[in-house]
Formats: structure tokens, C-alpha cells, sequence
């Protein structure tokens, strides 16, 4: 199973111009803390690094609405039409030199101190995703419940800051002081949202 993400520059049609890869750097608690990308362009002889242009995929909306979140598969043929074999994964983290840093704070309090009773903690996550969809792509997404474990999780998604991005809102309630289920579950969620065409920004936590 990949743990990289990887995403297609389109030109607006036709073939890719670009690849980029990226993975977020996290918190003992599953928060961001760090994005680490590396990218290659046609016209590149190599791979590059920079922290800039991920920020830019996320605030400016027309290189947004040109970048495509695919798998790992569908990276490797656009990189031989590029000209070149997809390096492996090891590889490819070898061209993270430019590393784009989060702030950091302690969780924002947000609830009651104290967790639903038979739970032994509550937590809150939410990770926010730029980039436009109509609500429809989200279909069977808006809203959900899982349990992991003996651990249980419920999440809702929704525009937030007037419309300019999506967020999904995860509370966890944990049966033991272990949280080992909290990653997977933040990954696949995030992936999900990502197969739909949103790209993830950060990963934050309020309780």
C-alpha cells in the first residue's frame, strides 16, 4: 500500500505537463506538522522540490482546478509519457529538500472536559481540503459512522469559510488510552476524499 500522494498537472486537456508527490509529516496526535512534495514538469530534467508550489496548489484556484489526485499507477504511466520511469518510493523522498512547516498549538477546547460516559477520551479532528466540487461528488460521504476496533468514529463534511473549502469533522471516542486506530481511519477518510477529487491541506484537532 502507498503512503505517498500523487497528483497530475493537466495543461486543461490532454496528457499531463506535471507530477507532483507529496506526504504530510504528523504529530504524535495525527496532527499536520509538516508537508514534504517533490515535482517534476515535461520540461524538467529532474525532480525538484519546493514548499511554494504546494502552498499554491491549495490557494490559487486556477493551478487547483488543473491538479488531478491519482494513484500511484496512474502517476507511473504519466511519467513514461513524460519520459521517464516513476522512481520509487524511497527514491522520490530523497528529492524532499524543501520542507513547508505548520504551525502548532495545543488542541482549541471546544466541548466538555470531560469524555461521553463509557468512553475513556473524545476527540475532534478536522481536515480541511481545497479545491471545488459540487456536493454530488460527495455523495456517501456527507455524513458516516465506523467503528475500529473498540473504538468508535463519526464524521460530517461541509463547506466551510464561505464556500472557499471543504472540511470534514471527525469526533473519535476512544475505549482505552491507546489511539493506534486514529491514523488509519484519518488516512482512508482523507483518501477517500482525495479519489473524489479534493486535495487535502492540513489535519487539525479541537478536543
Amino acid at each position: 500500500m502507498t503512503s505517498l500522494d500523487y497528483y497530475l498537472i493537466r495543461p486543461g486537456y490532454g496528457s499531463a505537463e506535471g507530477i507532483v508527490v507529496e506526504e504530510f509529516v504528523r504529530a504524535g496526535d495525527h496532527t499536520t506538522v509538516g508537508l514534504d512534495s517533490a515535482g517534476r514538469l515535461a520540461t524538467d530534467a529532474g525532480w525538484w522540490s519546493s514548499a511554494s508550489f504546494s502552498r499554491r496548489m491549495r490557494t490559487d484556484p486556477e493551478l487547483a482546478a488543473r491538479v488531478v489526485p491519482v494513484t500511484r499507477g496512474e502517476a507511473e504511466t504519466a511519467a513514461l509519457a513524460l519520459g521517464g520511469a516513476l522512481p520509487a518510493e524511497a527514491v522520490l523522498r530523497g528529492h524532499f529538500r524543501e520542507r513547508q512547516l505548520f504551525a502548532t498549538a495545543p488542541p482549541l477546547r471546544l466541548g466538555p472536559d470531560r469524555p461521553p460516559a463509557g468512553w475513556h477520551e473524545q476527540r475532534v479532528y478536522r481536515v480541511l481540503f481545497a479545491n471545488d466540487l459540487p456536493a454530488r461528488e460527495l455523495a456517501g460521504l456527507i455524513t458516516g459512522h465506523m467503528r475500529a476496533g473498540d473504538d468508535d468514529f463519526a464524521w460530517r463534511v461541509r463547506r466551510i469559510g464561505r464556500g472557499l473549502a471543504w472540511g470534514l469533522d471527525l469526533t473519535v471516542r476512544l475505549a482505552t488510552g491507546v489511539d493506534g486506530t486514529i491514523g488509519p481511519v484519518l488516512r482512508h477518510l482523507t483518501g477517500e476524499m482525495r479519489r473524489r477529487g479534493l486535495i487535502p491541506v492540513t489535519t487539525e484537532r479541537f478536543a
